[in-house]
This record gives structure tokens, sequence and C-alpha cells, in this order.
């Protein structure tokens, strides 16, 4: 089998990689190894971010319907509950956005809920 000599290819994968860690503090942006380490745990860390991302906005959209529900005199759980039943399909990130910039909207929204409701849940 003939010599491979790697010249360019090892330079072109360096150099990706040091452009990569870019900005990082020491040797971490400077050293082929301690690049590829730091290179290696922050895509760890963005992978995990992305999904705790999804996760945080939908308790942000939570908070914020509970909040614009009691002011409407309902719990989120009653709201949510009655919208429901009422067969209205708006997803939290909809209701969210709703209850901050549409109040009046979100309020007949609320009104729906209330009215579609079981009789025994109302009381």
């Amino acid at each position: 089998m003939p010599r491979v000599k790697r010249g360019t290819v090892r330079r072109a994968k360096r150099k990706k990689l040091l452009a990569r860690t870019k900005g990082f503090f020491g040797n971490k942006s400077k050293l082929y190894r301690a690049a590829k380490e730091s290179a290696d745990t922050a895509g760890k860390y963005a992978f995990v971010g992305r999904r705790n991302k999804k996760r945080d906005f939908r308790r942000l959209w939570i908070v914020r319907i509970n909040a614009a529900a009691r002011e409407n005199g309902l719990t989120y759980g009653q709201l949510i509950n009655g919208l429901r039943a009422a067969g209205v399909v708006l997803d939290r990130k909809m209701l969210a956005d709703l209850a901050v910039t549409e109040p009046a909207a979100f309020a007949r929204l609320v009104d729906q809920a209330k009215s579609a409701r079981p009789a025994a849940a109302q009381a």
C-alpha cells in the first residue's frame, strides 16, 4: 500500500477546529489537543442546551398563561381543561402570545373556557 502524506488534509482539519474554538480562553483556542477537548465539550453543552431551551420556553409560556388566566378568574389548569372541552386548539405558545399582546382576545377565550367547563368542575 502506498504511503499517504496528510499535509494539506491535516492542516485543514486543524485549522477548521481552531476556527471553531476561536475566542475560547487561553490554550483552549491555541493548542490543538486542548482546543479539541474544549470543542467537544462545547458541542455536548450545545446539544443539551437545544433540548433545555424547549423546556424553558414551555415553562415561560405556562407562567404567562397562568398569570393572565388568574387575572380573568381561572387557574391555568382550569383554563386548559375548559379550552380542551370547548374544542379550542391553540398551543401554549400562541396562548401566551395572546395573553401578552391581546388581553381582550385572551379574555374572550377565558369566557369560552368558563362556559365549556363541566358543571361539576365549576363548583
